[in-house]
């Protein structure tokens, strides 16, 4: 018996095929890949953002460029972060309810954990001379980066002087009057909700997300891919979300008045923390000057000084910026002995996860209730002119904040005491380096902690 052979066709010399979709992604694929990205997620939004894109989008084609856009469009309108809440939306998107959780949960654990071995170090030995020289470079840099933030911002959001008039005001009104932050992103929302009637063209959200131009070929959920049962919209799944979050709110505090009473520490954390949730609109920065006037003026749980160490600690670790508010609690919660002098480590992490819990509650609320009005009005987001004025008054209280920070940073004593020169020359250092040569901030932060260090062994030769 005889077998015949199938020639083998030679190679094409035309143009490669198209790739095929991916196959089918599994919960347990999701898992690993969600807690790797918790892990290297430096970078602050934009590295985030791009880390998620290039995974997501170019290598594992999960999602199409034109659908990833959609969904951080609605991402940036939100208070919160809005990388996190991207993650979470395209593991809702993936894997329903349990998927976006995980997703965004992830995003944010291996931070918290880092950071509260992080605070506990600084506490615990914040007055040995190598930490002390560490955050001696620190300091500067970060004020340095707040100034490049309101720069960064500012290029992106005041696009004629009507935004450049709500910048300003804005700076006066926190520098000048001490206007609660609230109350300044409430008054701008309003200018832009009145003013787009009016003159439209002024509050045309700039510097956004485009439309896709890029094809990595066939993804998973592809543009054309029907949205998914769980996520088509419908009333009692809003209403199911929206109670679930309230409830689990509710319950928290709950909790927390029965075992701190209502104006403990942790019960006022919570409170606080939830009211910065909402206010989170154009990133970490933007929040931070009322992180300030609270934690720091109102409540006493941390220093100035302290923050701005905090900041420094929040942008040299993984996952979202804002995360310095696990920094806020720990300390917090260390200094206050919310348990007691006897167990100071356990009070600064238990409050350090409840900051965390009420800060990102509201963001999965917001995603698992808005994803399916997303889903259902691709390219119709209309919303924008409030977050227009919201976002050009932003740029004037961080720049309020990078004069709060240089203030301590170079009158450590306050304008009565001596001026911090070599604190000033690492800031225009690092300023230059920022803004003339592009460095990447963990690069920056790791050359000013060194300068820090070394500028501490060679004090004693100095003197």
């Amino acid at each position: 018996m005889t077998t015949a052979t199938t020639p083998v066709p030679e190679a094409s010399a035309g143009p490669p095929a198209t790739p095929a979709a991916p196959a089918s992604v599994s919960f347990a694929e999701a898992f690993s890949f969600w807690l790797k990205l918790g892990f290297i997620s430096f970078g602050g939004p934009a590295g985030q953002i791009a880390i998620m894109h290039t995974e997501l989008v170019e290598r594992r084609r999960w999602i199409s460029e034109r659908r990833f856009l959609h969904a951080l469009n609605y991402c940036m309108l939100l208070p919160g972060p809005e990388a996190q809440q991207l993650a979470t939306y395209i593991g809702w998107l993936m894997h329903r309810t349990w998927g976006g959780i995980v997703a965004g949960a992830l995003f944010v654990l291996p931070s918290l954990f880092i950071l509260i071995a992080l605070s506990w170090i600084y506490l615990r030995f914040g007055d040995v001379p190598l930490v002390a020289g560490i955050f001696f470079g620190l300091k500067p840099a970060v004020t340095a980066l707040v100034l490049h933030a309101a720069h960064r911002i500012g290029t992106r959001a005041l696009k004629n002087r009507w935004m450049w008039g709500i910048a300003a005001a804005s700076f006066v009104a926190i520098f000048a009057f001490d206007t609660p932050f609230p109350a300044i992103v409430l008054a701008a929302a309003l200018i832009g909700h009145f003013g787009a009637r009016r003159w439209p063209q002024v509050f045309a959200l700039g510097g956004g997300h485009g439309s896709a131009k890029a094809s990595y070929g066939p993804a998973l959920i592809d543009d054309d891919t029907p949205t998914p049962m769980h996520a088509r919209f419908s009333r009692s799944h809003l209403a199911m979300v929206l109670g679930f979050g309230l409830g689990l709110w509710l319950l928290a505090m709950a909790v927390l008045i029965a075992l701190n009473g209502l104006q403990g520490t942790l019960t006022q954390m919570g409170w606080f923390f939830t009211k910065a949730a909402l206010l989170t609109f154009g990133g970490a920065y933007a929040v931070l000057p009322y992180v300030y006037q609270g934690a720091v003026e109102t409540h006493q749980w941390l220093s100035g000084p302290q923050m701005i160490d905090g900041l420094a600690l929040g942008e040299t670790t993984p996952g979202p910026l804002i995360m310095v508010v696990a920094f806020v609690g720990f300390v917090g919660g260390w200094l206050k002995q919310v348990f007691g002098p006897e167990a100071l480590f356990l009070g600064g992490a238990v409050a350090a996860a409840v900051v965390t819990f009420f800060t990102f509650l509201p963001s999965f609320v917001f995603i698992l209730a808005g994803g399916p009005v997303v889903e259902a009005t691709h390219g119709k987001l209309g919303f924008t002119a409030p977050l227009s004025a919201v976002t050009a008054a932003v740029v004037g209280v961080i720049l309020n904040l990078a004069m709060f920070f240089a203030y301590h940073v170079l009158w450590p004593q306050g304008f009565a005491g001596r001026f911090d020169a070599l604190s000033a020359v690492i800031t225009v250092a690092a300023a230059v380096a920022l803004f003339r040569f592009k460095v990447g901030v963990i690069p920056l932060l790791g050359a000013c902690a060194g300068i820090g260090l070394l500028l501490t062994w060679l004090s004693p030769m100095i003197r």
